[in-house]
């Protein structure tokens, strides 16, 4: 009777286990013909950010949230692969993607639990389910990662298998596989860890953030001195290995990606680029972008920015803290405030900091550091009236503010401020259009909006030479004669009013040059100028320029530069000038290369005297560049011979009330344009003309940028002949020093004879305004007259 029972009780479990093994054989039947395809391990495409270079290659942006460095297999350390090994997988080299023992005991450490709690995961099926499947713990899940993973043994070699793994596993710290663990953890090439090191990092896979080493070094410690002992069991190290590699003090030293400063606002163009053509996939195909500004260019040009804006603003009041950080809820003050100021950056040796605390003895700040510095009256300074004023609300000095300071020449801490007012300098390559240096404000992290593209801003008086040109090609000459008197015309300013224009000194010359006049930039004369020629013919013509008709406004308050425009379109309408009359395009990006190194795209620009279209006269383009040679010689932008070139020329700007101040200039290889004012409009007072606050900026950039470029101007074209320093037009030479607006008379044009039918829609205002010197005396006045599309990014992809 019991051997029938003991009989029919194996018979059972033979036929369960039979059923068993059929009900696996048919789910594998069902499943494994459904596993998806091995394409994205087979053909692997980590993702990797975006990272952005200068022209010398240093790294001025990186983009995307997963830091990975892709290593090849061999290239990773024996001890580390060892010890990831031994802590994930012993029996790697010997199963088929499955530990059939591991299984059984998970298996039997499931049932007695009753719900999954442990999975005996391979290392290969812990890349099929980084690659294909969720993190969630039922059997389904087990059973498909374990189908996948012999798949995948099919497929791939156990290098290949292992070198998925090193690189696509997440270990903490926004870190993703073990070349960039080893720099976010320990600062240091992954070839040269340590045992001790790898060892650490072995155990991070299991729990990246229970075992992270730096918030919890003992349970770090713990799962290393685990994973050695596998070591030492596999054979892999000796006692004395694990004995040394156990007493080794570790040094934790977070990676800190140096990115240069000075051009992130170059950086933030390009990305914005490449996401409009790629989407979300420009952060994670690894592109590598090679711009045309060199850092040394860019430094130069943010330090002659900043430099002008807090000399500006030298004087000021204190405005008040830049945040308010709610330290009452702080379990850790210390710690709340270390990791808010790590986010933070020090801008121009303007360190961020947060109060502690701020009475009338003084106020305590920590630093990013974690140093902490008292302030007394003297280091506040004019911030002092700020200390606990509760009428600057949020913007008052009290627990919690987070404010400026800098470190004197004596050591001791100041408040600080960043200057509120803005600015921006661009400048290009005149003969290709190649950015060379571009700025967008004072502080990239303060403000990310770049004045340098996006601030559409009146140009004033640095608009006149367009207009100059355009009466140049419309047969006037630097020696007709204008009248520089006041015009009064009914009916044309605001409600219909009479619009009465003036120059902004309240000066007037009588008749002059087109050339005195463009040199002191003379209003009266620029209106006249444009109501001979029309302003629908001028209108047209400075669209050559690469100005779109809305930003050229069909009024005569067109001569006085109301429209608007940017600094890099007013850069890119001199470059014509500067290179003879031929129109080329900005750009910033020059190569890109994918995540293997290799070319996919590069700039194939427009050049002048090459494939760029010319757009006006070469003559016209000359008798210009010698006018506003004028400008810096004698005229507004005198300051500008500060340089001691006389290859220089440009043109200043102003508009009402001091609000906008420019200067455009350029020699023959080189065009910057410098624009200051605030984001919010409104009068900078005397100090703000072009000449005084934008000509300086200029010339501090052009000091470093021309060092060492022999000072040659432009060539002179054929067709224009050079007479005792006055250049004529060969056709055109005459004994008349001043030849009229057209060829129907001999004598200077008088402002009642101009075509009125060109004062047509002018402005409501009075205009651009320039602060004039006194008017110079008269040059010569020989007769002489003047007169795209982009470049192509060639992609591979």
């Amino acid at each position: 009777m019991i051997k029938k029972i003991i009989t029919t009780c194996i018979g059972l479990i033979l036929g369960l286990a039979l059923f068993a093994v059929g009900l696996v054989a048919i789910a594998i039947l069902v499943t494994y013909p459904k596993l998806p395809s091995l394409d994205t391990v087979q053909h692997y495409q980590p993702k990797m950010p975006l990272t952005v270079y200068s022209s010398d290659g240093k790294l001025i942006g990186m983009y995307g949230e997963e830091r990975r460095s892709f290593t090849k297999i061999n290239d990773f350390p024996q001890v580390l692969k060892d010890a990831v090994i031994a802590a994930e997988d012993k029996r790697f080299y010997e199963h088929w993607g499955v530990d059939v023992a591991g299984v059984a005991r998970a298996v039997l450490g499931n049932i007695s639990s009753g719900s999954v709690q442990s999975g005996a995961s391979t290392i290969t099926q812990q890349v099929a389910k980084n690659f294909y499947l969720s993190s969630e713990r039922t059997f389904t899940r087990k059973f498909n990662e374990a189908l996948l993973a012999y798949k995948i043994e099919q497929s791939l070699s156990k290098d290949q298998i292992l070198e998925l793994y090193f690189n696509q596993i997440y270990l903490g710290q926004r870190a993703y596989g073990f070349a960039a663990a080893s720099q976010i953890y320990f600062n240091k090439n992954v070839k040269d860890l340590t045992l001790a090191e790898a060892s650490i990092l072995a155990g991070l896979p299991k729990a990246p953030s229970a075992f992270n080493p730096i918030v919890n070094p003992e349970r770090a410690a713990l799962r290393q001195q685990y994973i050695l002992n596998n070591m030492v069991e596999l054979g892999m190290i000796s006692s004395q290995q694990r004995a040394q590699a156990l007493a080794e003090k570790l040094h934790y030293e977070r990676h800190v990606q140096k990115i240069d400063q000075s051009a992130l606002y170059v950086a933030e163009m390009v990305r914005q680029e490449l996401y409009e053509k790629y989407g979300e996939e420009a952060y994670t195909q690894g592109f590598k972008v090679y711009t045309t500004v060199s850092t040394e260019h860019q430094r130069a040009a943010t330090e002659a920015l900043r430099k002008a804006l807090r000399n500006f603003d030298r004087g000021s009041r204190y405005r008040g803290a830049e945040h308010y950080l709610d330290l009452g809820k702080a379990e850790d003050v210390e710690e709340t405030v270390s990791q808010y100021l790590s986010g933070l950056y020090t801008v121009d040796g303007m360190v961020p900091a947060v109060v502690l605390d701020a009475s009338k003895k003084g106020v305590q700040i920590q630093l990013p550091d974690g140093g902490k510095v008292s302030l007394n009256s003297a280091a506040l300074g004019f911030a002092a009236r700020a200390v606990n004023n509760k009428q600057m609300n949020e913007a008052q000095i009290r627990k919690g503010a987070v404010i400026r300071v800098k470190k004197s020449s004596n050591g001791r801490w100041n408040v600080v401020q960043e200057p509120l007012l803005q600015g921006a300098l661009v400048a290009l390559d005149a003969k290709t259009g190649a950015v060379r240096a571009l700025v967008g404000g004072y502080d990239f992290h303060s403000k990310t909006f770049n004045r340098a593209t996006q601030a559409q801003r009146q140009p004033g008086s640095s608009f006149k030479p367009f207009v100059y040109s355009a009466a140049l090609a419309k047969g006037m000459t630097v020696g007709t004669m204008i009248n520089d008197a006041p015009l009064s015309l009914p009916g044309k300013g605001p409600n219909g009013t009479t619009w009465n224009p003036k120059n902004s000194d309240g000066r007037y010359a009588g008749y002059i040059t087109l050339r005195q006049a463009l040199t002191a930039s003379k209003n009266m004369v620029s209106i006249r100028i444009l109501m001979s020629i029309g302003v629908g013919y001028a209108q047209q013509y400075i669209q050559r320029f690469g100005f779109k008709p809305s930003e050229v406004p069909a009024s005569l308050s067109m001569a006085l530069g109301t429209g608007v425009t940017t600094p890099l379109k007013m850069a890119e309408g001199y470059a014509v000038f500067a290179n003879g009359g031929y129109k080329v395009s900005s750009y910033v990006i020059d190569k890109i290369y994918d995540s293997q190194g290799r070319l996919r795209a590069q700039m194939q620009p427009l050049v002048a005297k090459e494939n760029a279209p010319q757009v006006i006269d070469p003559r016209n383009a000359y008798i210009m560049y010698k006018m506003m040679q004028d400008v810096v010689r004698v005229g507004t932008a005198s300051r500008a011979r500060a340089l001691g070139r006389a290859d220089i020329a440009g043109k200043t700007g102003t508009t009402n009330d001091n609000k906008d101040a420019w200067f455009v200039g350029f020699n023959p290889s080189l065009v910057a344009a410098v624009y200051i004012g605030y984001d919010k409009p409104r009068s900078m007072g005397r100090a703000g003309y072009g000449g005084t606050i934008a000509v300086p900026v200029w010339v501090d950039y052009m000091r470093f940028a021309l060092n060492g470029i022999s000072s040659k101007g432009m060539e002179s074209p054929d067709g224009v002949v050079n007479r005792g320093g006055e250049y004529y037009l060969r056709e055109q030479q005459t004994t008349n020093p001043a030849l009229p607006l057209d060829n129907r008379s001999s004598r200077p044009v008088r402002s009642d004879e101009m075509d009125s039918s060109a004062a047509a829609g002018e402005s409501d205002g009075q205009g651009g305004s320039e602060q004039q010197p006194a008017t110079p005396t008269p040059a010569p006045s020989a007769p002489v007259n003047g007169g795209g599309n982009a470049g192509q990014l060639d992609s591979l992809f």
